[in-house]
């Protein structure tokens, strides 16, 4: 097992239909037109030597190393800005090219400190690599570096002003400008590819420097630290502090990040079994080589001194935690499981799934709850975020998935986002989508604050709807009512796809005047005229592309407006091709997954519903069992239940209930009244407050499996050290089973697949054979899509015809008033993950340390609020207290905060209001009254001190969350 080498063709592939041949240094080549020579000679196993250039930005020509000669042709031409001709003859190697070469090399090394052998990019230096290959062995000029390598000048001691000192600023990588060869390559990245723009060349001449901002530390700069700069540098400019304090990777294994539903694919680089650094994959189809924070660098939680890695006990909530054994704790579990049964009924106990797992354990927890518990009380936290887009995509389309691969954006002309911040949730998307506006794709965001993605530099918006919360249907229908009414719908396609008469019902509601803008514009405190220009503009500037996240699904409404936005785009003929489509953007790395995998209470893996009878006999000659044709309870109904005192046991795999779910004091009632709360996770969570066992779990880098992107993505995980706790998620769950007396016996996870495979007709051809020789594919993979399905709906809808429905507007009834005259609204920041468990154990608390109230200057004025104060947060369901950020992101009467952080607990105020179809919780609106505050709530008081109590561990000090 050595280093996954990619080979670096210096500049990007031409995209080009016809092909052009030449010839390199006696080679034939034949390439796309538009190909650089540097490319084409790489493409034939030749390399010139280069600094400047590298295939994931454009070419720049600045380094003068990689200059050849071509017949006929006068001069030496750089190849990397070179475009291959018809019959063009090209020698990369003569005695004039070596004499230039050395020469070049010559200046960069007299500028260069001399320090390769304690240089932490020794033997991963490209600098170094080209002063070999070009065979440079003297230099003319000297060693000095009077310019920029000395602090002091070595005549006379006197100090360098063109000297700088290292930026150790940033948590994770240093700056050293002694060691800059000014190649730009990591400004080009932060432009190109990142789209931040947080890194400059400040000087001029021998005196340029790459610069953060205006001559800025890293910390305090634009910069996001995604790691594209670092990855770009060819010297030791920008070096990863891993590499520095641990050394150069001997062997690296290719997986795939665990947070977002982005899906990077990445190299895990290690040192034995320490983790080195973790480097963006080029192959991964969803990346393309690119990352963000927290996938690049925010993976030392794994190792975090708080990992709880041997099994816990314990007989009451208020009882220390006491360490047994994996046999004890399994044998505990069955028996109390097989109790609680045998006293309160079959349904009596049920489980969560977690959409951090893999698809295979995911797999297995539901298959355990069917097979050994006897029920269908399974449910994942989908429920919270997604679920409406299960139900309203199949409704109308027939599948409960996105329909495009992140590749499509490359060819939208209109891209819409709604209820998504994808610069802060999905920023490696977002850099991709910002991308091709910076191409001349056009931006319609309908968010109620001005995010990061409205205001990007060189991406704005061109139109931006702030929606008052809570009005999305109505806003979403006053768009169709404009391409109704001004006949900018596409006959064709929906006579041809959808059903006739469903469109003429749906167009006579939408043209009604009540969905006009003018009567919706006012309602939620948009300008008609901005939805009348946005709905044009998405209607005929193109392909149209809609993106959406939990801003669409997590209200009162989310199953009603994913059909408005379904609605929308097969009235504009904008799905079933590249660069159109309506694409959920998941906010966990396999929250897509977990649904595929049955986690639903009414449906089996592939979303087939549980009353089919053809479909539970798949399961039952497998599994050996008669199951349950009633859908089981859902997270919410499980905790009513509990309450009411009818459920009584859970087994909750992966997921923070408590932290992450909605009104915390009804979530604690539920957990509080139960008798056998099991918590299986890598830390004592807030959920673990009510557990009485605590199985540890496994990292993602700790076990192999598949995760499912948003994009409907298998991409493989792959193990690269032992799991800390001894096992993997899955086998924990495969031992449990044991100990309830289920004949489980899988070998590895790719066993597990083959059964999912065998019993779901989308994963028919999927294996991990497969997966390992495509990279990857998307589902529906199987006779019929071979090689898998990157866009949906091509020829047909899967339902057949497309449904058009109507989408009234109900206002929710969570209502502002005298007592809670503001709406409160949540979301991510980008640095954090989630409900933090991960993410709050790196460095990555340095952007973001604790959660803030966003309220808008009018609103903080009335109540005598500066930035920075203690505010009082209260709701009808509970209050807490956090410190204000007076900010005009947000309109008047909207106050905006994370959930990434539990001494906050966003969620103690949120409501049990929820989606009428799929109770998704509606964490968007909640009426709110913000007021000055001088310290912590009474139950931010009572929960600090139940949480000290409730982490105690028998023969430990204390144990931190």
């Amino acid at each position: 097992m050595g280093l996954v080498h990619e080979i670096d063709y210096g500049t990007p592939a031409s995209k080009a239909e016809r092909q052009v041949t030449l010839t390199v240094d006696g080679f034939t080549v034949t390439v796309p037109e538009g190909t650089s020579i540097m490319r084409a000679s790489m493409e034939a196993g030749i390399q010139i030597p280069k600094l400047c250039a590298t295939d994931m930005v454009d070419a720049f020509g600045s380094c003068r190393l990689c200059l050849v000669e071509i017949e006929g042709r006068n001069g030496t031409p750089s190849s990397c800005t070179t475009p291959v001709a018809p019959g063009m003859v090209v020698h990369t190697q003569t005695g004039r090219l070596k004499d230039i070469r050395k020469g070049v090399m010559e200046l960069y090394i007299s500028d260069h400190p001399l320090d390769c052998l304690t240089c932490a990019a020794n033997g991963d230096c490209e600098l170094q690599d080209m002063a070999g290959a070009v065979g440079l062995r003297d230099v003319r000029y000297g060693y000095d570096g009077e310019n920029h390598v000395f602090a002091k000048n070595r005549a006379d001691a006197t100090t360098n002003f063109n000297w700088m000192p290292k930026d150790e600023s940033n948590p994770y990588f240093t700056y050293d400008p002694s060691k800059c060869i000014v190649c730009s390559r990591c400004v080009r990245a932060c432009e190109e590819v990142q789209g931040t723009f947080a890194l400059t060349i400040e000087g001029r001449g021998f005196g340029s420097r790459v610069s953060p901002g205006m001559h800025q530390p890293f910390l305090e700069s634009e910069c996001v630290s995604c790691g594209a700069c670092v990855q770009a540098c060819p010297t030791a400019t920008l070096t990863e502090k891993s590499i520095i304090e641990i050394g150069q990777p001997e062997h690296s294994v290719v997986t795939t990040c665990a947070y977002c539903g982005v899906g990077c694919s990445f190299k895990a680089e290690m040192r034995g079994e320490e983790l080195v650094r973790m480097v963006p994959w080029k192959d991964g189809k969803a990346n393309r080589g690119h990352s963000c924070v927290k996938g690049r660098f925010a993976y030392g939680y794994s190792t975090h001194k708080d990992r709880i890695t041997r099994p816990m006990i314990r007989e009451k909530i208020s009882d220390p935690w006491k360490e047994v054994t994996w046999e004890e704790a399994f044998s505990h579990i069955a028996s109390e499981f097989r109790r609680i049964q045998y006293q309160y009924g079959r349904g009596a106990v049920g489980g969560i799934t977690s959409s951090r797992c893999t698809n295979e354990e995911t797999y297995l927890v539901q298959k355990l709850i069917r097979q050994g518990f006897g029920n269908n009380n399974v449910d994942t936290c989908a429920r919270v975020c997604h679920s409406p887009t299960g139900y309203g995509l199949g409704q109308t389309y027939g599948t409960s998935a996105g329909t495009q691969d992140f590749d499509s954006v490359e060819e939208s002309d209109v891209i819409m986002v709604i209820g998504a911040n994808p610069s802060a949730a999905h920023p490696v998307f977002a850099s991709r989508m910002k991308k091709r506006i910076r191409q001349g794709a056009k931006l319609i965001v309908l968010d109620p604050r001005e995010t990061e993605t409205v205001n990007s530099v060189h991406a704005k918006a061109d139109y931006h709807l702030p929606l008052k919360p809570g009005t999305n249907v109505a806003v979403v229908t006053a768009l169709a009512h404009v391409i109704v009414t001004e006949g900018l719908f596409d006959e064709a396609f929906i006579r041809e796809r959808c059903d006739w008469s469903e469109f003429e019902d749906w167009a006579s509601f939408v043209a009604e005047e009540r969905n006009s803008p003018e009567v919706i514009g006012p309602l939620a405190g948009v300008d008609p005229e901005v939805i009348r220009g946005a709905a044009r503009l998405y209607a005929t500037g193109g392909n149209g592309a809609i993106y959406y996240g939990l801003g669409v699904t997590e209200h009162s409404q989310g199953s009603t407006t994913v059909m408005a936005i379904a609605n929308l785009a097969m009235a504009t003929g904008n799905i079933g091709r590249r660069g159109v489509g309506v694409n959920p953007l998941r906010g966990q790395n396999n929250v897509q997954g977990s649904c595929d995998m049955g986690s639903f209470p009414h449906e089996l893996p592939g979303y087939r519903h549980i009353s089919g009878d053809a479909v539970r006999d798949i399961y039952e000659s497998l599994w050996g069992v008669k199951l349950d044709n009633e859908p089981g309870l859902r997270i919410p109904n499980m905790l009513d239940a509990a309450v009411e005192g009818t459920f009584k046991g859970i087994y909750i795999q992966g997921e923070d209930i408590l932290q992450s779910d909605p009104d915390t004091k009804h979530v604690s009632a539920g957990l509080a009244a139960m008798e056998c709360v099991v918590v299986h996770d890598l830390f004592l969570n807030e959920t673990a407050n009510y557990a009485h066992v605590f199985l540890p779990g496994s990292t993602f880098l700790e076990k192999d499996g598949t995760f499912t992107n948003a994009e409907r993505r298998i991409n493989r995980v792959r193990k690269v050290m032992s799991p800390k706790n001894g096992f993997a998620d899955w086998e924990v769950t495969q031992k449990l089973a044991q100990a309830m007396g289920l004949n489980w016996d899988y070998a590895h996870p790719s066993q597990i697949m083959d059964e999912i495979a065998q019993t779901t007709p989308s994963f028919a051809m999927v294996s991990y054979d497969y997966l390992d020789r495509m990279g990857s594919v998307q589902w529906p993979c199987n006779e019929k899509a071979p090689e898998g399905t990157p866009i949906m709906h091509v020829d047909g809808f899967v339902r057949g015809k497309g449904k058009f429905i109507r989408t009234e507007y109900v206002p929710t009834d969570e209502k502002t008033g005298p007592r809670f005259p503001l709406l409160l609204t949540t979301g991510r920041i980008l640095s954090q993950y989630n409900v933090g468990a991960q993410t709050r154990r790196t460095a990555n608390v340095v952007w973001h340390a604790e959660d803030v109230l966003e309220i808008h200057p009018h609103d903080a004025e009335q109540r005598g609020i500066r930035d920075g104060d203690w505010v009082r947060l209260a709701s009808r369901s509970g209050e807490t207290t956090l410190r204000a950020d007076v900010t005009d992101r947000v309109a008047p009467g909207v106050v905006y905060t994370t959930f990434h952080h539990p001494d906050t607990q966003a969620n103690v105020i949120t409501t049990d209001y929820s989606d009428w179809a799929t109770n998704c919780p509606e964490y968007k609106v909640t009426a709110v009254q913000v007021s000055p505050s001088n310290g912590p709530s009474a139950w931010q008081e009572e929960y600090e001190e139940l949480s000290k109590r409730s982490r105690r561990i028998e023969g430990h000090l204390e144990a931190a969350e």
